[in-house]
């Protein structure tokens, strides 16, 4: 709960993607769709939250170890953010495909 509390209190892209869950998880839950397809919702937006946590870890492992401009550290921190992009990209399109009628 703490690693919870600290990404709420340090992390705006965090915060944001909470509150976009907290949207969706119940949109997800009321949707006139099957229950496989609320499992694909509602995981594909727990999916983000989860990267987007090992992302922030990431970054304050990285930030920690040196506050100097290196390019191994711009490297990791470039990736882990390009999880976060693929994970939304993901929810985008399951969401998309739930929502057109074929999930």
């Amino acid at each position: 709960m703490q690693g919870l509390r600290a990404a709420w209190q340090h992390e705006d892209a965090f915060r944001q993607e909470l509150i976009v869950a907290a949207i969706a998880l119940p949109v997800a839950l009321f949707l006139p769709t099957s229950l496989p397809s609320k499992a694909l919702l509602i995981s594909s937006i727990l999916l983000v939250l989860i990267v987007e946590l090992i992302n922030s870890a990431i970054e304050a492992s990285v930030d920690h170890t040196s506050q100097e401009i290196d390019p191994l550290a711009k490297r990791a921190k470039d990736i882990a953010s390009a999880a976060v992009f693929l994970s939304i990209v993901n929810a985008a399109i399951v969401w998309s495909l739930v929502l057109l009628g074929f999930g």
